[in-house]
């Protein structure tokens, strides 16, 4: 799948086959949900239309400007047509840490699901599918306050922990983004891929602040948004009382009074963070719910390649230079 230059999400084809978010929620395991999504996305590379992944992804990766044709797997290259380069040890272990907010205002939805169902489908997906590259992954899981850390690890019964803390993750109060930023950027030393799963329902200047801190750091970054669709669109049509779901105030609303003021400032915030993430070099996707989970994994892959092709354009353009820095 594509996107475009601003990281708009990829959208189902005529004739393409996804397991839908509903029917896929009825599944009660993260883990078989993460399965049936993961599975579903490499059969479909085989009907795809769209090219850009290799369908091995543990051994190899597409080959780069700059990269040292010695390692070109020929054999690879006489089945596929495409160039493709051994990946070594220090490629293939990432260190993955997933950020997952379960703040009240995640239990919204509008659905027969809401976001939090949705958000912990997502990081058990990019989760389950990165241990069978065996890269390591760790989770946090946060609201107003941390509840669950557990480190990026790749062993036996790591990721079957992972899986429990998802299933468990609780619904915290207000969002704090903040705490669950400065302690991956105060424990996590090495270098590795953060991604931030959230509604994003905080301060910009927050949000600015501590993930400048993590890209200083050398961490490459993506901030996956998840909205339900009536936050996107405010299609509510009669009067009612609308609850804050973190503080807890009740308004009431007349939608047709609101709908144009509200639609403004939620594009303006959207517009915000989307400016913060392209000046920090960061991935951002903004994804409703209703969205099809293999087109949201799709989107992560997309971010890691446009994100190595860029790598392998700064080595072609000053090898010296890209063999220190951008050793891992």
């Amino acid at each position: 799948m594509q996107t475009n230059e601003k990281n708009t999400p990829a959208t189902p084809t005529k004739g393409s086959s996804f397991v839908d978010p509903e029917t896929l929620m009825r599944i009660k395991s993260l883990e078989l949900r993460a399965k049936v999504v993961v599975e579903g996305f490499m059969n479909g590379l085989h009907r795809s239309p769209y090219h850009g992944f290799s369908v091995e992804f543990t051994e190899y990766r597409e080959y780069s400007p700059g990269d040292d044709p010695r390692y070109l797997d020929w054999r690879l290259f006489a089945r596929s047509d495409r160039y493709y380069i051994k990946r070594f040890e220090d490629e293939t272990n990432l260190r993955c840490h997933l950020l997952l907010d379960m703040s009240r205002s995640m239990g919204y939805g509008t659905l027969s699901y809401n976001k939090a169902d949705y958000a912990k489908t997502v990081a058990a997906t990019l989760a389950y599918f990165l241990s069978l590259q065996r890269d390591a992954v760790g989770l946090l899981t946060f609201g107003e306050t941390i509840t669950e850390h557990l480190p990026a690890r790749y062993r036996p019964g790591h990721m079957h922990r992972l899986m429990l803390c998802l299933e468990h993750a609780p619904s915290g109060s207000k969002t704090d983004v903040a705490a669950p930023l400065e302690r991956i950027a105060a424990t996590v030393t090495k270098r590795g891929l953060i991604v931030l799963i959230s509604d994003l329902l905080a301060p910009i200047d927050t949000l600015e602040q501590n993930l400048g801190h993590l890209r200083a750091r050398g961490h490459e970054v993506v901030l996956l948004r998840v909205l339900d669709p009536s936050e996107l669109s405010f299609e509510f049509r009669d009067p009612a009382m609308f609850r804050d779901a973190e503080s807890g105030r009740e308004l009431y609303v007349d939608p047709d009074a609101v709908r144009e003021s509200y639609l403004r400032e939620f594009g303006e915030h959207a517009a915000a963070i989307e400016a913060t993430c392209t000046n920090l070099g960061i991935d951002y996707y903004q994804i409703s719910i209703d969205r099809p989970l293999e087109l949201v994994l799709s989107d992560f892959l997309n971010a890691r390649l446009k994100r190595g092709r860029q790598v392998g354009r700064r080595r072609a353009a000053n090898p010296a230079a890209a063999a220190i820095g951008g050793a891992r």
